[in-house]
């Protein structure tokens, strides 16, 4: 509570900044929808990457919740499902087993690869000899002010902007209310895959979606977003989230419905909106996390969101979407919008309404980066 910036208190506590080398074989591990810690194992990763003349530095990432590769089965996340796949099993016995059974017994052949992932969307494992692959390019998918996403950049003549107003005392919630306990209830494991379309009719929630695409587009390597907004606050949060929306079926088949809840349409992938990335940035650290400074009113800035490493395929007759939002509640604390010493410290009277803008012109086209990989 004394330390609501990143000062020498918490700059001593990231030993992660101790970390530049691979001094020991090592295999991390992480969840794409990890809802405990999903920054920590790709730091770690790339930090030892620094000095790894070896190759003892490894990277694999599946599509689980915090610990699901050590389940007993792993064959889906809430409703979603693997194409059959058994992903906890096939980890610990294909990947796991082998990488203790090389550098502690000395059987079998050293690793080949840098990253493994089980890829989501065509459900395959991946092997990568460097991350993100060098074969990516990146392409970015632009937000207009017509709610419509795509590759090409707005031509001139649209609204400048889309505009809501976000109330902290309406909060968006992260997940479907009411919100049970953390634990020991299971819901809090698979937030970050719960269907978005629980907020996307909010007004404080802004949707871009795509037409259906005409072919695959796979997703390798890190995403992030860069949003030109502006609020008529003095501080603020820009929450992003890109969205695989899953297309509509006039009937159900017995493949679509979570077999533990047969209740039809509502556990279903039928219009499923399955988050892929979301992350949230401060607006009195856009520019330091050291030094915090309030936002000019009304004036537009560029926010880039880094948006995590993923490797997704959104897969044809699907759509892409974006949501854009400035509350995330109670996963992230409510921002005041108003730029106070310390957000830990505010008080009732701190918290008011804001209208916040998202630009998408030629000169501040707002855009999530991806990272594609042809086929």
């Amino acid at each position: 509570m004394a330390h609501p910036d990143y000062d020498e208190f918490w700059k001593k506590e990231a030993w992660i900044n101790q970390l530049h080398s691979s001094t020991v074989p090592n295999l991390n591990v992480a969840g794409f929808w990890d809802q405990e810690d999903p920054w920590g194992p790709w730091q770690i990763f790339r930090h030892a990457e620094e000095n790894d003349p070896d190759h003892t530095n490894l990277m694999v990432a599946g599509p689980w919740f915090h610990g699901e590769w050590q389940t007993s089965v792993g064959d889906r996340i809430g409703v979603v499902p693997f194409g059959g796949h058994k992903t906890a099993v096939e980890f610990r016995k294909n990947i796991e087993a082998a990488f203790f059974r090389y550098y502690l017994h000395g059987q079998g052949s050293k690793p080949d690869w840098k990253v493994t992932t089980f890829q989501t969307g065509s459900n395959t494992w991946h092997a990568y000899s460097s991350w993100p692959p060098k074969e990516l390019k990146s392409a970015n998918l632009y937000l207009h002010a017509d709610g419509s996403l795509s590759f090409s950049p707005d031509a001139l003549g649209g609204p400048p902007y889309r505009q809501y107003v976000s109330d902290p005392a309406n909060p968006v919630p992260y997940r479907t209310r009411p919100i049970s306990p953390t634990y020991p209830q299971p819901e809090w494991r698979t937030w970050e895959v719960a269907d978005q379309r629980f907020v996307d009719h909010r007004p404080d929630v802004l949707t871009f979606e795509s037409a259906p695409l005409d072919h695959d587009v796979m997703v390798t390597g890190p995403i992030s977003a860069v949003l030109y907004a502006s609020t008529s606050g003095t501080d603020s949060d820009f929450v992003v989230k890109l969205i695989d929306v899953y297309p509509e079926k006039g009937q159900l088949s017995a493949d679509d419905i979570a077999p533990a809840k047969p209740s039809g349409y509502a556990d279903s992938l039928n219009g499923y909106e399955l988050p892929i990335a979301m992350e949230v940035h401060r607006g009195r650290y856009l520019h330091s996390y050291e030094h915090p400074e309030p936002l000019k009113a009304n004036q537009p800035e560029q926010w880039d969101i880094p948006l995590r490493d993923h490797d997704h395929v959104f897969l044809k007759g699907h759509r892409m979407m974006v949501q854009v939002q400035s509350t995330w509640f109670p996963v992230i604390d409510r921002n005041p919008q108003k730029f106070v010493p310390s957000v830990n410290q505010a008080t009732a009277a701190d918290f008011v309404p804001a209208t916040q803008r998202v630009y998408c012109t030629p000169d501040m086209p707002s855009h999530v980066v991806l990272p594609i990989v042809e086929q």
